[in-house]
């Protein structure tokens, strides 16, 4: 069981680990805190929020056409909670992570859960292929062990892309356009949408317009403040023609208990992106 850490000591803890390190070491130091079972983001199961939009999105079904099924990549994908919940749902799901401790959690949490109350398939579903991958989320290599297309028909980020530095934003969202398949969805649990952007991180501040001004735009630096926190919005030109598309924008029902303000109102948004 990790420790317990209040939402102060888990921004210092963090901001100490990665302040002024160079990106290319932040894999390192992501391991290190899984090897040091310091992992405040487990929330030890899928975000309730992956759940209900699974269940009630037709065009999220697991079932191609011709009958195959689909192919889901979670990237950071820690413990593998929402990996088991997907192909539980049907899917061919792929996790990703640059924390071979991390992963080696997530075959820990197959081995106990696997097909058991949440990760239980339902209404005749067949359950789809699991695949552990440890490796860098930018880099081709990891797709080697994906069986046909090398990309996704469906693709979840939660909690990540505000765990990377501002400064990767515009490969995070070329990588995205990329991996997604041209009919793929991405779905993306916005968070953290009110944290101000000056205190820094990880997690670093992702309110709607983040990936709207990114994922409309792959791979192009977008205008920043100086301080480097706040996005431009007024600076920025048109979104590209074959950038991602937001289909569907909106706040989910339920979420994880870091979603919520004091008052019980939910922070988090729920959007959806396409070819």
């Amino acid at each position: 069981m990790a420790p317990e850490l209040s939402l102060s000591e888990t921004r210092a803890l963090l901001k100490a680990q990665f302040e002024g390190q160079d990106p290319a070491q932040h894999g390192e130091k992501w391991d290190q805190l899984w090897k040091d079972n310091v992992i405040p983001w487990d929330n030890e199961s899928p975000n309730p929020a992956l759940i209900d939009i699974l269940n009630e999105r037709e065009d999220l079904a697991s079932k191609k056409a011709d009958g195959s099924r689909k192919k889901a990549l979670v990237a950071g994908c820690g413990k593998g909670y929402d990996v088991l919940l997907l192909s539980a749902m049907g899917y061919d799901a792929y996790g990703l992570d640059i924390s071979e401790t991390g992963l080696q959690g997530a075959k820990d949490t197959e081995k106990e859960k696997d097909g058991k109350g949440l990760y239980e398939p339902k209404d005749g579903i067949e359950k789809g292929n699991v695949t552990w991958i440890a490796g860098d989320f930018f880099k081709n290599d990891f797709l080697t062990v994906v069986n046909g297309e090398k990309s996704f028909d469906l693709i979840y980020d939660y909690t990540f892309g505000c765990a990377l530095p501002p400064s990767l934003r515009p490969v995070w969202s070329k990588r995205y356009h990329e991996l997604l398949s041209p009919e793929g969805r991405l779905i993306c649990l916005e968070f953290p949408t009110t944290k101000s952007p000056s205190i820094g991180g990880p997690p670093w501040a992702m309110p709607p317009r983040i990936y709207e001004g990114h994922l409309s735009r792959p791979g192009e630096v977008l205008p920043y403040t100086e301080e480097g926190c706040e996005l431009e919005v007024e600076k920025l030109g048109l979104p590209h023609k074959n950038g991602l598309r937001r289909i569907a924008h909106f706040h989910p029902k339920r979420t994880n208990r870091g979603g919520y303000d004091a008052d019980g109102k939910i922070n988090d948004w729920v959007s959806v992106w396409s070819h």
